[in-house]
């Protein structure tokens, strides 16, 4: 007999389920978390904050969103757990309350050179199929307005099969529409090779004639050249004939017998293509970066206009417009014209289309076009445009997680973003924000506050509780919660300018700009007004010009701030020349690392389908180096107490003394400047902060010699005590005779600033314009902007 007890039995009153209303953290480790515990209420919005390096993105991203994920990931079958990746539990004691996360953080989006913001938002896919429905002419299938499907021909003897009789062979011949441009191969592109940049003509192969980077005749590669018998390796290239020439450059890849092994030859030009092209040019390594923008030319593609469409799926119309008008008009324009396209036969499919376009507006990107390349835009932008599925999902009772939703927004567009972080809140969603704008907290029904310093220093919470709480406690946030600017008493005076003249890039109405030299030059406006197209398409890349921008540093588990920044080779130079040894031993890379773990400092054990298990190594004790390495020391100190050294003590221990290494010296001087004192020269560069990464790039980049230093946005992942730091920082470098100009939406800066230049008024071909370029003063005084309205609210009287 059943004993269960059924609803009309159960007691009045709140439901045991009601009680599950918060998510609850006990222990957690992870990176420089201090075996915290904090509740966070479910369906309400909680904003981390804290400086830079405090434990933020360890508790939210790294603990709560990562056991999330992991926990989704263990209710699959074991097959299907064979081809995701393995995720490792969270340094925790207990995790209750967890619901599906859903992390929208600040990634770039894929560096595909294929990929476009239609196509990453499936907005391509919609239009494809209505123009297979009301386009004319005719061309067939959605396929044929895609340009990454090309058209293909076969013909041949096909076997048919009928009932009752034998198989008939017939002849028969098919075609596949697609709409991908046969010159460019839908890349909208096409590339020109400097030939001196691949190989020496007055030299051999054998004696070394390529210049490409890892094509040497060492190895597999050189043994292909000599055998494939295509030419001859001991003849200059100046001297081969129009074929062999052809063989060495294009040849296809072919299949060719060597010492009776079967390998494939595939001329220079074609395995470039494939190695390096086939990627986007800013994600490859350093090296490679700069071989192709030596070696290679790109240029708009001739036959297509760049729309990366064959001609037939241009001149398929609806209403006039080819697919590829549609691709290139701005968001917001294309939603209006679509509005107005009445066609009763596929009103579901334009309902779908109208409201994603629409989303775009409504999140602040609809100054974008469907088909600019997801590579080119910033973290902001592709957090952005990673938020627009999930405005209108039906999906309740999630956890929305957000790395600085408002970072690369001008404080115009803050509310709205503001605006939709409440929306998924009201759905019932739990949103948990890692934020350190003071406009967001202010939206928070609940604030964590992390401390008090950054990495060993941070790592606890300060306080927990409401804004209102935030605002009279006595920790760093809440002290600096309604921080505000004073304009300066008196500015620096130009001493030259830059000329800016018929500035057309993107949205750039043919502007005209003098950019002043020899002081801190802050360019603002709305995002999509054009400050980046300014700089990127008439500054860099002039000589003196050092450009910082917002590119993401690369770096595995084996990479720290020491090899990032070029610390280590003076460091094991010094630790060489001290002890009469190779400096290779002091590299955990090379012949100084630990035998079992290779210099990792830990063994990672893979399980198949389960976890991998990350365990410390127990010849080296997470040191990385062999013992022998260990016995040779510099000023007292071996070379894994070194690395473990905070920047600030490295700093001290480089500067005077046995140790003193000035080359050590001057690099940690710049990350002191910078704010990272308190990192650990061995910490690994996966495990910094967004803050952090950006700040070591910036340090690394101050190295440079330069004139002209172009900042983009560097307060993002500043903590609002950091930013005092930072402009002491850029004073700096103005009072050493550089040229500072930073593109920044941050009000202290701009009040900071000695001259502002403003565009827009709007975003899109909406903005393109100068609308002020003066003194802070001036613009805080007249109010004529956008800009100015909210700095002159923002400045202290």
């Amino acid at each position: 007999m059943s004993t269960a007890t059924s609803p009309d039995d159960q007691p009045p009153g709140p439901r045991i389920a009601d009680s599950h209303d918060l998510i609850r953290v006990h222990g957690a480790r992870e990176n420089n978390l201090k075996d915290i515990s904090v509740d966070i209420p479910k369906r309400r919005l909680t904003v981390f904050t804290g400086v830079s390096g405090s434990g933020k993105s360890s508790l939210v991203f790294a603990t709560i969103a990562a056991e999330s994920q992991r926990m989704i990931n263990e209710t699959y079958s074991a097959f299907v757990q064979g081809f995701m990746p393995s995720l490792s539990r969270p340094e925790v004691d207990l995790l209750e309350g967890l619901t599906t996360a859903i992390i929208v953080d600040q990634e770039r989006m894929g560096a595909n050179p294929r990929s476009t913001v239609g196509t990453a938002t499936d907005a391509n896919a919609m239009l494809r199929i209505l123009f297979s429905r009301l386009g004319q002419p005719h061309l067939g299938s959605p396929n044929a307005y895609s340009f990454n499907v090309p058209s293909v021909t076969a013909s041949g003897a096909v076997t048919i099969e009928r009932g009752g009789g034998r198989p008939k062979t017939e002849k028969a011949t098919f075609t596949r529409v697609g709409g991908m441009c046969p010159r460019c191969e839908g890349m909208g592109a096409v590339t020109d090779f400097n030939l001196s940049a691949l190989y020496d003509d007055s030299r051999t192969l054998n004696e070394g004639a390529l210049t490409i980077p890892g094509y040497s005749m060492e190895g597999w590669y050189g043994r292909i050249l000599r055998g494939c018998g295509y030419f001859d390796p001991d003849k200059p290239i100046g001297k081969y004939t129009q074929q062999e020439l052809h063989d060495l450059l294009h040849r296809e890849p072919t299949k060719v017998k060597i010492d009776g092994i079967n390998l494939t030859y595939t001329g220079l030009i074609p395995s470039i293509q494939k190695s390096m092209l086939s990627k986007d040019v800013d994600s490859l390594q350093p090296h490679l970066r700069t071989f192709v923008q030596r070696a290679v030319t790109f240029t708009t593609c001739p036959e297509c206009d760049g729309t990366r469409l064959s001609t037939e799926a241009r001149s398929s119309k609806i209403n006039g417009q080819s697919i590829a008008d549609l691709c290139t008009m701005q968001i917001s324009d294309l939603a209006s014209w679509l509005r107005d396209l009445d066609e009763p036969t596929v009103a579901p499919l334009l309902t779908g289309v109208r409201h994603l376009l629409d989303s775009f507006t409504e999140i602040g990107l609809g100054y974008l076009c469907l088909n600019r390349p997801t590579g080119t835009l910033s973290g902001g932008e592709a957090q952005r445009t990673k938020m627009i599925r999930h405005l209108g999902s039906a999906l309740t009772d999630v956890t929305y997680v957000f790395d600085e939703p408002t970072i690369g927004l001008h404080p115009h567009d803050i509310r709205r973003m503001n605006d939709l972080l409440l929306r998924l809140r009201d759905k019932g969603n739990t949103v948990l924000v890692v934020e350190h704008k003071p406009e967001t907290i202010a939206i928070a029904d609940h604030v964590v506050d992390l401390g008090p310093g950054a990495g060993a220093a941070g790592g606890t919470v300060c306080f927990e509780g409401t804004l209102e709480g935030l605002r009279h406690s006595a920790t760093t946030t809440g002290r600096h919660l309604d921080d505000r600017a004073t304009l300066k008493p008196s500015v620096r005076t130009p001493s030259g300018t830059l000329p800016i003249r018929g500035a057309t890039t993107h949205n750039l109405r043919n502007i005209d700009v003098d950019l002043p030299l020899g002081v801190l030059c802050v360019l603002t406006g709305v995002a999509g007004s054009g400050k980046s197209s300014l700089i990127h398409g008439s500054v860099a890349g002039r000589d003196g010009v050092v450009m910082i921008d917002q590119g993401a540093i690369r770096g595995s588990r084996r990479s720290n701030p020491a090899t990032y920044t070029g610390l280590l080779d003076p460091i094991r130079k010094a630790f060489a020349k001290a002890n009469s040894v190779k400096p290779a031993l002091f590299s955990a890379n090379s012949e100084g690392a630990c035998p079992t773990c290779n210099g990792a400092g830990s063994i990672y054990t893979e399980l198949g389908v389960m976890a991998s298990v990350e365990s410390t190594c127990e010849e080296c004790q997470g040191k990385r180096f062999q013992a022998s390495v260990l016995q040779y020391s510099l000023g007292g100190q071996n070379i894994a107490e070194v690395l473990a050294m905070p920047v600030a003590e490295a700093r001290e221990f480089f500067g005077a003394g046995e140790a003193r290494t000035p080359a050590a010296h001057r690099i940690l001087d710049r990350l002191a400047d910078v704010g990272l004192g308190y990192l650990s020269l061995g910490q690994p560069l996966n495990t910094l902060s967004g803050g952090e990464r950006q700040r070591l790039k910036l340090a690394t980049q101050m190295g440079d010699r330069g004139e002209i230093y172009i900042l983009d946005e560097p307060t993002s992942g500043l903590h609002l005590a950091d930013v005092e730091q930072l402009l002491g920082l850029l004073d700096r470098l103005v009072d050493t005779g550089r040229s500072v100009v930073v593109i920044e939406h941050h009000q202290a800066v701009m009040a900071h600033a000695d001259w502002i230049i403003d565009l827009g008024p709007g975003a899109g071909h909406e903005g393109g314009r100068i609308v002020f370029n003066g003194a802070p003063a001036d613009l805080v005084a007249s109010r004529s902007t956008r800009t100015g309205e909210h700095l002159a609210a923002y400045v202290s009287p």
